[in-house]
């Protein structure tokens, strides 16, 4: 894909595209081979496992609320304004556990198969066919500890 001038508006998806994964609602802003950012919505008590991307650099700007990180195996909490940077390859996931909603802009470059990923798992109720989807798009779950 080739980057197209214009304004993605706030609340939407490019293109009016909105995913439902998990619970939580992704809202794709602009995507090319190069780049690809999205919002997502997160409703207290959603989270997104710890992972690792072999092949991408990701970011997350929070815009509202507060998440537990674990990067690399560290515990973190981001706030309002705060930038959480991960590099390709290290472990990462975040939790929604302040009882409030949290609302966060991601982007991740290069952007290879992660936008095809999130149209793969739109609506898909069970983990573990989406666990078993992100592997055939370069996002490796990692097992649960213990």
């Amino acid at each position: 894909m080739t980057e197209i001038a214009g304004i993605t508006r706030a609340g939407t998806g490019f293109e009016d595209v909105s995913w439902n994964i998990l619970g939580q609602v992704y809202h794709p802003k602009q995507s090319t081979e190069d780049c690809f950012s999205f919002v997502a919505n997160s409703p207290p008590g959603t989270f997104v496992p710890p992972h690792i991307h072999p092949t991408q650099d990701e970011y997350i700007l929070m815009l509202e609320g507060e998440w537990k990180l674990i990067l690399d195996g560290q515990t973190h909490f981001a706030k309002p304004g705060d930038l959480v940077r991960m590099p390709r390859g290290i472990m990462h996931g975040y939790f929604n556990e302040s009882g409030a909603p949290a609302r966060a802009f991601f982007w991740v470059t290069p952007a290879r198969k992660l936008h095809d990923l999130f149209r793969a798992i739109h609506n898909v109720p069970d983990p573990a066919e989406v666990i078993r989807l992100s592997a055939l798009h370069e996002v490796d779950f990692l097992p649960p500890p213990g």
